[in-house]
């Protein structure tokens, strides 16, 4: 093991700066912009190259004795293809670029490899999957993996921190469990990022670029699989998940933020954990050691679960995981997430639907009139409704006006607007700046109003002609 560790170190800490310097003269270097990559100057994407290579060599037998090599070369035969595939992906997105759906293909077709290989999750929480659930279930978790790692690829020896820590997390699983073949595909990782670590916590000469943050995320999604088929079958896929607990939760929020703000769920932003950490007053080493810290009680809980009679003390341990994450999430400040919480339980969500069914009921009633009467009747009620306090109404050439609530108070504290529709006709509505009538709803009432003010004109007009 220490042989293995030893020669991805050596190999790895040689490597990294000659393939930095052969990109640097060739100009294929991450330009700044002040606004997510804050680095100082441009800096070589290339920690994926002398990383892979690395592994590879520490993993090839040149002395390896017949016993040693069969601990662990099934598993490298089965991971080989996989990885290859994810690690040159990754390297075309560096080199020219690759648009998300094209990055997304090559991550399903390494993740098929790998399922084909055996490298499958069959077990979560005790529930056995089958083939049909095992399928979706190991491409989930091997796609969410690697892409988990590229997205939190965003600060000085970020991601090859993370990635050291879990996989020396499921290192020291494997080995107190007696799974060699994890041990020995997962120790060499571990040298190889150490030795780029030198170059790449802050501040960075050279960073992982895709090819490196998806080729280690994925091998760790492969660790945590492996991992699994011979687990505990209650806490199987909970070890894994503590392990890659900070990258898989930063790409959940990043997922859930872009869907709460109806943004596209690849597209980037300046959102992520770390950023959040920066804009606190960190800088980038204190965050990452911040990071660092969260990983490695994470790890330290993961740990926990692999002790003997751990299973009796999971709930405990669960609940203390989720009250962690928890506290964790409100010290970020996510706008987002505070909004969505007042409209879950603060009553907003409620109102909301109940103003858009009133609208809903509103143009149906409004179709349905016959006369100006019936007409006026249901848009001061309407108006009332959605917490406006007078309203006027030029329908027709008729004029009316009515002011809805007893009160409106100095007229320096409302606001006005007035509405045109058909050609002529219009209506102005009154509302207090303080008003708490579903505010949220002031548009779309107003749009609903003057469609449904205009359907009746238009109608009214062609019973008007057909009485000719």
């Amino acid at each position: 093991m220490f042989w293995l560790a030893l020669k991805a170190f050596l190999a790895c800490l040689v490597l990294t700066p000659i393939f930095r310097d052969i990109f640097r003269s060739y100009g294929i270097v991450d330009q700044p912009d002040k606004r997510r990559k804050i680095h100082a100057h441009p800096i070589p994407r290339v920690g994926g190259i002398p990383i892979f290579i690395s592994y590879a060599i520490a993993l090839y037998p040149f002395n390896h004795t017949p016993v040693a090599l069969a601990n662990y070369l099934p598993l490298i035969q089965k991971l080989a293809p996989a990885a290859t595939l994810i690690f040159a992906t990754g390297l075309i997105d560096d080199l020219i670029g690759l648009k998300p759906w094209q990055k997304l293909i090559g991550q399903v077709g390494a993740a098929a490899l790998a399922y084909w290989a055996g490298v499958r999750v069959l077990d979560v929480a005790g529930a056995r999957a089958g083939v049909w659930w095992g399928l979706p279930l190991t491409l989930f978790w091997l796609i969410a993996c690697t892409n988990a790692f590229n997205l939190v690829d965003g600060l000085d020896g970020l991601a090859a921190g993370m990635g050291l820590v879990a996989t020396l997390t499921l290192l020291v699983a494997a080995l107190l469990h007696g799974n060699p073949a994890l041990a020995s595909v997962s120790v060499p990782l571990v040298g190889a990022l150490i030795g780029f670590l030198c170059y790449n916590f802050n501040p960075a000469t050279v960073f992982l670029g895709d090819c490196g943050a998806m080729l280690i995320g994925f091998l760790l999604g492969c660790f945590g699989a492996v991992w699994t088929q011979k687990g505990d079958a209650l806490i199987s896929i909970t070890v894994p998940l503590l392990a890659l607990s900070i990258p898989l939760l930063d790409v959940s929020l990043a997922i859930l933020r872009r869907f709460l703000r109806n943004q596209p769920i690849f597209s980037a932003d300046r959102g992520h954990i770390h950023h959040r950490l920066i804009d606190r007053g960190l800088t980038v080493r204190r965050a990452v050691l911040v990071l660092y810290l969260v990983c490695a009680t994470a790890a330290g809980f993961a740990l926990l679960l692999t002790l003997p009679h751990a299973g009796r003390y999971f709930g405990l341990l669960s609940v203390a995981v989720c009250g962690l994450i928890w506290f964790a999430i409100r010290q970020l400040r996510y706008a987002e997430f505070g909004l969505a919480s007042r409209l879950l339980f603060g009553g907003e969500l409620q109102r909301t639907l109940g103003g858009q069914m009133r609208l809903e009921r509103l143009a149906e009633e409004m179709g349905q009139v016959n006369d100006e009467e019936e007409c006026w009747r249901l848009v001061t009620v309407a108006a009332r409704d959605f917490g406006f306090d007078s309203i006027r109404l030029s329908l027709r050439g008729s004029m009316r006006e009515q002011v809805v609530a007893l009160d409106i108070g100095d007229s320096n504290e409302c606001w006005s607007l007035r509405v045109p529709f058909g050609d002529h006709d219009y209506f102005e509505l009154t509302r207090r700046f303080e008003s708490g009538v579903l505010p949220m709803m002031v548009a779309p009432f107003l749009d609903t109003l003057r469609r449904a003010l205009e359907q009746r004109l238009e109608e009214w007009g062609q019973e008007a002609v057909n009485q000719r």
